[in-house]
């Protein structure tokens, strides 16, 4: 019998506050956590969920903000996605991430929560120069894997689902995942924590013709990559003035 459970806290950065995927009530971006929860309270009602994660958040501000406020609230269930800023930027380095993730995920653990880890999905066939960096999410992925299997936490290997190298599940900027591709992220949880998953997630695609991409490489740079080039130059981030969606655990239905 799967197991069923009653409170999820959700940490991270863009990727778990749902950054693409705009909220068709006109609220803050929805995304995977908040389609998954949605579909999980349909099995699970008691089901009460939080949401900290914090877009453009590094690895160890995401511990150093997140991790004790979700084990104030005594999840049983709680997700970790971290690392991806990281990886972009230089002075990367996997070693500590990875321990300092098996500490995290240990400490989750002991507070008697299930966690789920991800491996990141490729993104490195979607943006001009970033392949040169993909040893690097290799690298992370890794780690990943070896924390999940350490501590037997949930994985979810997106690296693994091809369906992510369709270019209609990224935005334009081609480093967050659109509506689509949060719904595909939400398909994955759900399997893997035996939720069924709502049937719309699952509508194909036309095989043909896949739409070009809305703008050329010179374009794409100018509106995305320089903007973040200066934000990293300036010491800024996306998320400065952004705060956790849904702080609290509250009943999702």
């Amino acid at each position: 019998m799967a197991a069923e459970y009653s409170s999820f806290v959700a940490i991270g950065d863009s990727f778990t506050e749902g950054v693409g995927d705009p909220d068709p009530n006109g609220g803050r971006d929805r995304g995977w956590a908040d389609l998954f929860a949605l579909r999980a309270a349909e099995q699970w009602p008691a089901l009460a969920y939080a949401n900290l994660a914090v877009r453009g958040r590094l690895f160890d501000r995401i511990v150093d903000e997140q991790v004790v406020p979700a084990i104030k609230q005594s999840p049983d269930l709680v997700s970790f996605a971290a690392g991806g800023n990281d990886a972009l930027r230089p002075g990367f380095n996997p070693v500590q991430l990875a321990t300092r993730a098996h500490e995290v995920v240990r400490l989750f653990k002991a507070s008697g929560a299930e966690v789920i880890l991800f491996t990141c999905a490729d993104v490195t066939p979607h943006i001009p120069g970033i392949s040169v960096l993909r040893k690097r999410f290799i690298t992370t992925n890794d780690a990943y894997k070896k924390v999940a299997k350490r501590h037997d936490a949930i994985l979810v290997d997106l690296w693994a689902d091809r369906a992510f190298e369709d270019p209609r599940l990224w935005s334009p900027d081609r480093l967050h995942l659109n509506t689509l591709g949060h719904q595909r992220v939400a398909y994955d949880v759900c399997r893997a924590l035996d939720v069924e998953p709502d049937p719309d997630w699952l509508t194909p695609l036309p095989d043909l013709p896949r739409p070009r991409r809305d703008m050329n490489g010179v374009q794409w740079a100018g509106r995305h990559f320089a903007p973040w080039v200066k934000r990293r130059l300036t010491g800024k981030s996306s998320g400065d003035t952004v705060n956790p969606k849904r702080p609290e655990l509250t009943k999702v239905k």
